[in-house]
């Protein structure tokens, strides 16, 4: 697909080590994508590559609305019982991003975080090109989410933080920053997996869709994480809250939500690629 036409391995599934099973000449029942180069000029004349920009900005536009307003929505309330509480919020932004990634997989990938993008680039599934598109697009669909929750109710939203990232008391930078990495490694390991060319043929006979796995991820950090910070994973959330939120300790912990995610994405994309597909030990066809 013109849309989404990301790569992987480019070596055949024939083993050099490993048990007899993984050894044996393996016949191909799925085709995987060149790895994108690096440079790819002729992307910024096809309308394909401006509109899958468009659905990553929108896409993280109501990602934000939604979860944003989600997180204004139980700060309100005098109680947590009185409320969808913490598990509401995770279901807020797992749901959406289930929701958001199957409406917008076939277009732009369903990144809806440079994280995420980020981790893809290094797979050599994206070009240098669409990532700093995509990120580009996230972030601003991600202040502008940000900014209609506050126009909706601006004296709640400055009172009650807006839904910024910071780290909790009681909690150091690090442990913050190390909650973050670990978040951002656990949602990008599973995107890695849930679109893996090689697992979708092997398990065709599972009725799986990928973005149920990547949305039940981020759910589970969420509900993990909240308490110690706000649950980022997603750098350009952070931003876009930061931004219209403006506060000073809005910004004081902000390189975590940036630092930790990179690193996990980058760890997890890693970790795929040279221990669960073992790609530098496969040898050419």
């Amino acid at each position: 697909m013109e849309d989404v036409g990301v790569g992987a391995s480019k070596y055949s599934e024939r083993q050099s080590l490993g048990t007899s099973a993984q050894t044996q000449r393996e016949s191909k029942d799925y085709d995987e994508p060149q790895p994108a180069p690096l440079f790819e000029p002729e992307e910024l004349r096809s309308w394909s590559f401006w509109r899958a920009g468009i659905a990553e900005f929108m896409a993280t536009f109501l990602f934000l609305y939604v979860t944003i307003l989600t997180v204004m929505g139980v700060k309100r309330s005098p109680t947590m019982c009185d409320s969808v509480g913490i598990q509401g919020i995770a279901w807020s932004f797992g749901g959406m991003i289930f929701a958001l990634v199957y409406c917008t997989a076939g277009i732009s990938g369903g990144h809806i975080n440079p994280a995420v993008t980020f981790g893809l680039f290094l797979a050599r599934k994206l070009s240098l090109t669409r990532t700093v598109y995509y990120m580009i697009c996230q972030c601003l669909g991600a202040i502008f989410g940000a900014g209609v929750v506050k126009g909706m109710q601006k004296g709640m939203y400055e009172v009650e933080g807006g839904g910024a990232n910071v780290v909790a008391h009681g909690y150091t930078k690090g442990e913050g920053l190390g909650a973050e990495i670990m978040g951002t490694f656990v949602l990008v390991y599973t995107v890695c997996s849930a679109t893996d060319a090689k697992r979708n043929a092997r398990d065709s006979h599972i009725p799986v869709l990928a973005p149920l796995p990547i949305g039940f991820a981020v759910f589970l950090v969420h509900l993990a994480t909240i308490p110690i910070t706000g649950t980022g994973i997603n750098p350009a959330r952070s931003l876009g809250v930061a931004i219209i939120y403006d506060r000073s300790h809005a910004w004081d912990d902000q390189w975590i939500f940036w630092v930790g995610p990179f690193i996990g994405a980058a760890l997890a994309s890693l970790y795929h690629m040279l221990i669960i597909r073992a790609i530098p030990f496969k040898s050419r066809s």
